[in-house]
């Protein structure tokens, strides 16, 4: 858990991501039409990756990715993602995150 603390540190939006996840892709494109800017870290990508894909799952993200941290912390994946947009309450959390300002 150290290891992702260390990724989310000043960060007010944070998505753990793979290059091939299609709910990835979309989740990325939801949250940055809001205007934000976030941290995506692509574990495919990253030769720790699946040491920090364990540490995903230790924090009970099933499946992984996309996994979103708001506020440094863990908003969830892609159906809590959706479950907020839909309630109208995404845009409120990245404000209170400091991610977008309006």
């Amino acid at each position: 858990m150290e290891k992702i603390s260390n990724l989310l540190e000043d960060k007010p939006v944070v998505i753990f991501s793979k290059t091939s996840c299609c709910m990835s892709h979309t989740i990325k494109l939801l949250i940055s039409g809001y205007g934000a800017n976030p941290t995506v870290y692509e574990l495919d990508e990253m030769s720790n990756g699946p040491e920090i894909e364990r540490a995903l799952v230790e924090l009970g993200c099933k499946p992984t990715v996309p996994a979103v941290f708001i506020g440094q912390q863990l908003t969830g994946g892609a159906n809590q993602l959706m479950s907020l947009q839909v309630r109208n309450q995404l845009g409120a959390l990245l404000r209170r995150a400091g991610a977008i300002w309006i």
